[in-house]
């Protein structure tokens, strides 16, 4: 599988926003384990989403806003080790469609999974949806510590 660093500038328009959000969020992860991150130092992933109608869907069809995001990440990232390696990506009627193998480690939990994130946009071309879909094992149920205070729906 081939690093999304390796095939970034391969692509233009919504697919390469998709690939620097990917990139962005490895970045910010990374830098979240360092002293003085906060939640201001997502600001990079926030330039390119609609922060105000910003919505994501997530693998338990969890429904977070911006803000429901921003603190979700802010609590996952310091403890999270995660990277991922390009699969795909396409672009259909403006909305882009990226398969990513994705590796994580949080404590002794660790997972590999096959994502397929579907970005949809605004006007300005800034993400304005996310619906996450995962291929994986059954999950130990200590993971799921890490949504608590997030509604999962049922």
């Amino acid at each position: 599988m081939t690093d999304v660093d390796a095939i970034i500038d391969a692509y233009t328009g919504r697919p390469h926003t998709v690939l620097r959000y990917t990139q962005t969020v490895k970045r910010l992860a990374d830098a979240a384990k360092q002293p003085g991150f906060t939640t201001d130092s997502w600001a990079p992933l926030a330039a390119l989403v609609d922060t105000g109608a910003f919505e994501r869907v997530g693998n338990f069809k969890e429904v977070m806003t911006w803000p429901e995001y921003l603190g979700f990440m802010s609590s996952w990232a310091p403890s999270a080790q995660w990277e991922a390696s390009f699969r795909r990506i396409s672009e259909v009627d403006g909305v882009v469609f990226l398969e990513l193998e994705e590796r994580s480690q949080v404590g002794d939990f660790s997972s590999v999974v096959n994502s397929l994130s579907v970005y949809e946009f605004n006007d300005d071309g800034k993400i304005r949806h996310i619906d996450l879909y995962l291929q994986m094992a059954l999950p130990n149920m200590n993971m799921l510590e890490s949504y608590d205070g997030v509604e999962i729906s049922g």
